[in-house]
């Protein structure tokens, strides 16, 4: 039996609960959970995500995602709107408000994660992301599912 340090998959959940842990601490002074952060960027970077998208994409369960978003259309951050020809379905648009927190929130939130990070050097964070993207792109690829511009 490998040690679990020796396990690739190991040290990875143990990267993600500290990252996890950080960044949520970085957003308490934004009033924002981690689940709600993502549907508030994935509103930005993609008007009309439906909220189902969204958990597929953040890899959570769309109860959870449901919760995020109903405290985000109570606080004015995101709105629902009907989807064309389809009334059950409803798409998420961030607010201005929204827009402006997002914004907020992701410099701290890069500033979290450029903390983090910088034990290693640029070229080892572009090699490490390179090789992140890879594997979350072949174990989620609902999550790749968004274009990079707001």
């Amino acid at each position: 039996m490998k040690h679990p340090d020796r396990r690739t998959g190991y040290v990875a959940w143990q990267i993600g609960q500290i990252m996890a842990t950080r960044i949520e601490r970085t957003l308490r002074p934004f009033h924002l959970t981690l689940a709600q952060n993502s549907a508030l960027i994935q509103a930005a970077f993609d008007p009309g995500v439906t909220s189902a998208t969204a958990a597929r994409r953040a890899a959570i369960t769309p109860q959870s995602m449901g919760t995020a978003v109903n405290g985000l259309v109570a606080r004015g951050l995101l709105e629902r709107r009907t989807a064309p020809g389809d009334r059950r379905t409803h798409r998420l648009h961030a607010t201005e408000a929204g827009l402006r927190l997002a914004a907020e929130a992701g410099a701290a939130v890069d500033a979290t994660h450029a903390e983090a990070l910088e034990v290693l050097t640029p070229t080892e964070q572009e090699q490490a992301h390179s090789l992140l993207l890879k594997l979350l792109e072949s174990l989620n690829p609902a999550a790749m599912d968004v274009d990079s511009t707001p």
